[in-house]
């Protein structure tokens, strides 16, 4: 017979942390390997570029900065000499500068894989001023004349030699001049320059200043749409009579501009979080529309010159992230960083705990499995017992197990089991006493 055994009690909640604890153990191992894999967090200081600070590029920033504020991001506005500075800077890893103000059409996309565009912001047209000496109908009529192309590093001067250059006008067939805008404007109405190019918003002080200046007219551009053909970057536009001043009707008639677009850009570094949030400031800047513009028509995934951003087009599609239209977006960032540990949540958690319940029941289990051994080892030397003095002996035994048995201590759902094996219990000692009784004297 197997020596008495100590009576056993069942404490619950060790006997759940016993099945529970290492599940959640592989668990936690699973979100630290996982949290290798999240994105670093945004930075909360970023730099744009934009250009000369009496512009609309410079006051658009700022603008960002006062939005981009409200949410934690601190926006460092940089002034620079214009798109072509731009660029450069973006290239450069040591200058700092996250994301910049492009106008469309500087800068070869192929020479720069690493840029992508953020969104088109509104239409920046180019302006043609010349003097009217002599009607200016074509920009073949600029050859050998003094021309303003706007300075170096500028949009302006990008835009004006590629279009001179469709013209046969380069600095040897013309006296090409590099001045800022105010300068040039000045040395149109002084007669220094006979013309000067310009891209500015229509509400630009220097476009109205250049329109209400006696003996300087805007050339109209009659080749527009062919233009816009061969420079896919450029949108052609119409100027209506006297949209700009109507009680001196200005201008006298409508004209036909050629426009690029305000672009963003950024390099691949940029933080993907972050391009939703300056979309978002984007859209509340530039979505109330213009004389050119429709309302809402940018920001815009149209006339960009560089390849649009992949989170920036998912933007256009779908909108916001739902996360950052009711949370903070610190927390939104937080937890869209954070999905990645979803995977351990899901291949581990999950699995691991509808494993436990049946793990917790076979433990359970397993306190009474014992003494079912031990009865039915009773039994069967019963069945084969042929000395009657042995039933003494088997029913002492019997006994100590049922004893044993009533001082266990388990779950109130599992007692049906417990009280199943008392049962047999009870059976066996019938089988034991019906025998003692047929085999006592009479």
């Amino acid at each position: 017979m197997s020596e008495k055994r100590p009576k056993s009690s069942f404490h619950k909640p060790r006997e759940r942390m016993k099945v529970y604890l290492p599940s959640v153990l592989i668990t936690l191992l699973g979100f630290v390997v996982a949290y290798q894999f999240v994105e670093p967090a945004p930075p909360k200081e970023i730099t744009i570029a934009t250009g000369d600070k009496k512009g609309a590029y410079y006051a658009f920033a700022k603008r960002y900065a006062t939005i981009l504020s409200r949410h934690g991001i601190t926006l460092h506005v940089r002034s620079t000499e214009g798109s072509v500075e731009n660029i450069k800077l973006l290239q450069d890893p040591d200058s700092g500068v996250d994301i910049a103000f492009v106008q469309g059409g500087v800068g070869q996309p192929g020479s720069s894989p690493n840029f992508t565009s953020l969104a088109s912001l509104y239409f920046e047209p180019l302006w043609v001023f010349y003097r009217t000496e002599e009607p200016l109908n074509t920009l073949t009529q600029l050859r050998g004349k003094s021309i303003a192309v706007g300075p170096q590093g500028s949009g302006t001067r990008a835009l004006a030699l590629e279009l001179l250059k469709d013209n046969g006008i380069d600095d040897k067939t013309a006296s090409l001049r590099s001045l800022d805008g105010q300068t040039a404007l000045e040395s149109l109405r002084s007669g220094e320059v006979y013309a000067a190019f310009f891209v500015a918003s229509v509400d630009s002080s220097l476009v109205r200043t250049a329109m209400e200046t006696e003996g300087v007219a805007l050339m109209c551009f009659e080749r527009a749409e062919a233009y816009t053909r061969v420079h896919r970057f450029l949108t052609g536009l119409t100027l209506p009579q006297g949209a700009l001043d109507f009680k001196r009707n200005l201008p006298a008639k409508d004209c036909s501009l050629l426009s690029a677009t305000a672009t963003l850009v950024i390099h691949e570094n940029f933080h993907p979080a972050l391009i939703d949030l300056v979309l978002m400031a984007a859209s509340e800047v530039h979505g109330g529309g213009g004389l050119f513009e429709e309302l809402f028509e940018f920001p815009s995934r149209k006339h960009l010159h560089f390849p649009i951003n992949k989170e920036a087009l998912r933007y256009f599609k779908s909108g916001p992230p739902f996360l950052q239209k009711y949370l903070p977006f610190w927390a939104a960032s937080l937890v869209d960083r954070l999905k990645v540990m979803l995977l351990p949540f899901l291949t581990l958690l999950f699995p691991l705990f509808k494993v436990a319940p049946p793990t917790y029941r076979w433990r359970v289990r397993s306190r009474i499995r014992p003494w079912y051994r031990e009865l039915q080892a009773v039994d069967l030397m019963v069945e084969q017992s042929d000395p009657p003095e042995k039933l003494d002996e088997y029913l002492t035994e019997l006994e100590r197990i049922d004893n044993e048995v009533t001082g266990v201590n388990i779950p109130l759902s599992y007692a049906s089991e417990l009280y199943s094996l008392r049962l047999h219990i009870a059976h066996v000692r019938k089988k034991i006493e019906t025998l003692r009784s047929q085999n006592s004297p009479s």
